[in-house]
């Protein structure tokens, strides 16, 4: 699976001066992969055992491939573990200190005042307004191509599926997080998104190779000055919504309004604006990519997509939220699509003490990662773990699965607190918008993966957008 499996050549157990003279030479290589798509540094094992201990420049890192262990890590040991040091430099001079970056009782109390949003119920209550942007996209599109193809008759409908559907599911963050502010704005917001995460591969590598959080890096500038942007831009969403004089029944208003459970205390001003902007970016970025790799995925799988269009024609022309239940075999489809192309496709941390994985003793201050990507195609944990099968996820072969051989969402106490708007939102837009396109690649192979943060399609995902009927 690893093109590169560039940490093999240090690990540990050679001489010092060996391993010195391996690391020198590896140096140049590592960095490279590290930049160009992280999971490509992995080694090998990651796809075929349960432990992979590599070193490099003094440093060691265990990737923990076995469901048993991953519990035993995230679970029963999560009190023992930190966030890791190089995603933090990458991620906090965004998100601040807030629910996805923040450790010990900080973090804690966050998670506390911010779960209640996120129940069933308030999900539900989000679906009329997830529709309606939904339908936005929708009617754009037809828009476009309708006035497009009499003004060019070469038009053909082909965009980059990927920053469309970073729109669409943006629309719905602002329905249903900032609803009726009009002024936080779709493309400057993207586009700042996009230049933070364009740098962060930067960060990481720098930090992992150890190198001082003041050295400059190649869009460095544009990361700063994305950061500013995005937390101004979010600080005077919360100004205007309390000037507004009451808070709204959206997650903004939860917010404003959220009580920690145990203390009685609201959120400060300061963690108002980390948690706002987490949820705002990183909930309509993996959104947006889960829907981005399902359409492509789709495409190469008709049989597969006329499943899908059956399930949603048996909702009727208006169905109710309720109706969703309904989409059985699309969520299958959703969750089988997130196994190869999990949007989060690593979990990081730090020991902040020993940590015991069966026979392995990992000490404190060293690295233990959870390779999503790679525990998802792991050869000893799926049958043809390389094909696109949703009936993987058939309540029956659900129910005999280890829970932690599937992690899209992680687990454990730091479980991803969004995961049901999340699964909700994918099927309101997939069920809004199959049924009016189809989607045809504009190359027949499915382009690279590369690590940015989250899990991009390399240079975006082009398609042809056609409509399935005259209109």
């Amino acid at each position: 699976m690893s093109s590169a499996g560039t940490f093999r050549v240090c690990e540990a157990g050679g001489p010092p001066l060996q391993e010195a003279l391996a690391e020198a030479v590896a140096l140049p290589s590592v960095l490279a992969t590290m930049l160009r798509s992280l999971i490509e540094a992995w080694p090998d094992e990651v796809y075929t055992r349960p432990l992979v201990t590599t070193r490099f420049l003094g440093q060691r890192t265990t990737y923990v491939c076995a469901p048993g262990h991953i519990r035993s890590l995230i679970v029963d040991q999560a009190g023992a573990l930190e966030r890791e040091p190089f995603m933090l430099r990458a991620l906090a001079p965004a998100l601040g200190s807030g629910i996805l970056t923040a450790d010990g009782p900080h973090w804690r109390g966050q998670r506390r005042t911010a779960a209640p949003m996120f129940r069933p119920d308030r999900v539900k209550a989000f679906i009329p307004a997830m529709a309606e942007a939904a339908h936005a996209t929708r009617l754009r599109w037809l828009g476009q191509m309708s006035s497009r193809a009499s003004a060019d008759a070469r038009f053909d409908g082909e965009r980059d599926i990927l920053p469309e559907m970073m729109r669409t599911t943006f629309d719905v963050i602002v329905a249903t997080m900032v609803s009726g502010d009009s002024q936080l704005k779709v493309e400057p917001f993207g586009r700042a998104i996009d230049a933070y995460l364009g740098q962060t591969p930067w960060k990481i590598a720098l930090s992992m190779l150890g190198a001082p959080a003041w050295m400059p890096h190649p869009g460095a500038r544009a990361g700063a000055r994305a950061v500013r942007y995005l937390r101004s831009e979010v600080a005077r969403t919360v100004e205007r919504r309390r000037a507004r004089g009451e808070p709204g029944a959206d997650l903004l208003g939860l917010l404003l309004q959220a009580k920690d459970p145990e203390t009685g205390e609201r959120l400060s001003d300061e963690s108002l604006i980390d948690n706002l902007l987490t949820f705002v970016a990183a909930g309509h970025e993996t959104t947006a990519l889960a829907l981005t790799w399902t359409l492509r995925v789709l495409a190469d799988h008709p049989a597969v997509e006329a499943r899908i269009l059956d399930e949603i024609a048996g909702l009727g022309a208006d169905p109710a939220p309720e109706a969703l239940d309904r989409l059985a075999f699309t969520r299958q489809v959703v969750l089988e699509v997130m196994r190869l192309y999990p949007p989060a496709p690593l979990i990081v941390r730090r020991t902040a003490e020993e940590v015991r994985l069966g026979d392995t003793v990992i000490p404190a201050g060293e690295s233990v990662h959870v390779p999503v990507y790679a525990l998802h195609r792991h050869q000893s944990l799926w049958d043809r773990p390389d094909v696109f099968d949703p009936d993987r996820f058939a309540p029956e072969l659900t129910a005999s699965r280890d829970r932690y051989a599937y992690l899209p969402f992680g687990a454990g106490p730091r479980v991803c607190i969004g995961m049901g708007l999340a699964l909700t939102e994918c099927l309101v837009i997939l069920a809004t918008l199959l049924p009016a396109f189809r989607f045809v690649p504009a190359k027949a192979e499915m382009p690279a993966t590369q690590f940015r943060v989250t899990l991009r399609p390399k240079g975006g995902m082009k398609m042809k957008v056609v409509p399935r009927h005259a209109h």
